[in-house]
């Protein structure tokens, strides 16, 4: 009875743990509403949100900003964190430093262009924690979710 249950419990955990796994990949990621209408990513434990500047495609000095949530969206605070943006477009790379800036949020600002090949790499060291590291792409435009086609 015993090795029935824990064979249960094995395969349960299973389950769960794949099902979350498939959850929060970036396809997924990329059909979430954003809270700040960024773009969100998996960094192990945490959920980053990248906020770029889309108002000018030209390389000027512009804001960057990325929270920080665990997996239920709940804020994890950024006091004693460090950070940074590497962002690349076309052949041009800027590199950011990020610094605290209340509950969630790290913030800097540096000149980049906001084109449609944009990428960055966002690593993050919250305070007495393994750094974490997430690829984005904050200006492809997510695939549209429609719930109303005929099967």
């Amino acid at each position: 009875m015993k090795k029935t249950l824990s064979i249960t419990a094995l395969i349960f955990g299973s389950l769960l743990a794949a099902g979350s796994a498939l959850a929060h990949d970036d396809t997924y990621l990329d059909t979430q509403k954003a809270p700040h209408s960024g773009q969100l990513r998996m960094a192990g434990i945490y959920h980053f949100e990248l906020v770029v500047d889309r108002t000018r495609p030209e390389a000027t000095e512009k804001p960057v900003s990325v929270y920080l949530t665990d997996h239920a969206g709940q804020k994890i605070s950024t006091s004693g964190a460090t950070g940074s943006v590497t962002l690349l477009s076309g052949k041009a790379r800027t590199t950011i430093m990020l610094s605290p800036d209340g509950d969630n949020l790290l913030k800097g600002s540096g000149k980049y262009a906001s084109t449609a090949d944009l990428k960055a790499i966002v690593s993050i060291m919250p305070a007495g924690q393994a750094a974490a590291q997430a690829r984005f792409t904050p200006l492809h435009s997510a695939p549209e979710m429609h719930s109303d086609h005929a099967q």
